[in-house]
């Protein structure tokens, strides 16, 4: 599938509820109140591990920001199923990396709604992986995981509630071929929508591929973590600047991924 596709028709249909609707639905009467996404999670009271995760992963002050994301969330029955001790040892200092890397595999950027699903097999999600989606009947999967409640609305994104916690494929540190994915999506998906005069959503969508990017650890070399890092970092001047400056760290970084992919071709003739 290209990627336009992939990008923009990510989503979960509503099945079967196995979270107390009574606790939920209060979240979906006005979304000028509705809070971020954590927020509404915390409020859930089914989102304790993962809430957890995304403190020690560094990544609360990103899902508070102003998106728009798409969060698979598991819940804690989800995370109960992983073997014992996994989840202890993600919360480990040391395994703050590989930890950013499996939650940024449940975002994508954007709001992404269940009537988009049907339409697609797979997305990219921020880590720079693909999730794959399937269907059967009324049930949709997120990789093995069934979509329990969909399109829980928050401020800032929208909660698609999961069973199990999607891991991705074992590459520790990514590869350049997915972070060159990750900034040629968000590019796809951000110059249309700067163009039609919604800087902020460019914004959005930069911020997030730009952070994902800088998950993927060794995948992305010195050079373009540091244009990445100094981009995020200037936050001065209008929104549109804020686009620019956010498209100069992905034009950087795309430049030396894409030197050093052509190098390792040469490299194995």
């Amino acid at each position: 599938m290209r990627l336009p596709t992939r990008l923009s028709m990510l989503a979960v249909a509503a099945a079967c509820l196995v979270i107390p609707r009574t606790r939920l639905q209060a979240q979906h009467e006005s979304s000028s109140r509705t809070p971020a996404i954590p927020q509404v999670a915390k409020t859930a009271g089914q989102f304790t591990t993962l809430l957890a995760a995304v403190d020690a992963a560094g990544l609360t002050e990103t899902l508070l920001g102003r998106g728009p994301y798409t969060l698979f969330a598991p819940t804690d029955e989800a995370f109960a199923k992983l073997p014992n001790g996994t989840v202890q040892e993600l919360l480990n200092p040391e395994n703050r990396e590989k930890l950013r890397t499996i939650l940024t595999y449940h975002v994508i950027a954007g709001r992404v709604t269940a009537a988009q699903a049907r339409s697609v097999n797979s997305a990219a999600t921020v880590s720079g992986q693909s999730v794959r989606i399937s269907s059967n009947g009324d049930q949709l999967r997120i990789n093995d995981a069934v979509v329990r409640i969909a399109d829980i609305p928050a401020r800032n994104g929208l909660i698609h509630v999961i069973d199990r916690v999607l891991l991705p494929a074992d590459r520790a540190a990514g590869t350049a071929d997915g972070a060159l994915e990750l900034v040629d999506l968000a590019i796809q998906r951000g110059v249309p929508l700067f163009n039609n005069g919604q800087p902020e959503s460019t914004v959005a969508i930069y911020e997030v591929a730009t952070k994902g990017l800088l998950a993927l650890g060794k995948a992305v070399p010195d050079d373009a973590r540091r244009a990445l890092r100094a981009a995020l970092a200037n936050t001065s001047g209008s929104t549109r600047d804020r686009a620019f400056t956010l498209r100069a760290g992905l034009d950087e970084t795309r430049r030396v991924l894409t030197n050093q992919l052509q190098m390792q071709l040469g490299n194995s003739r």
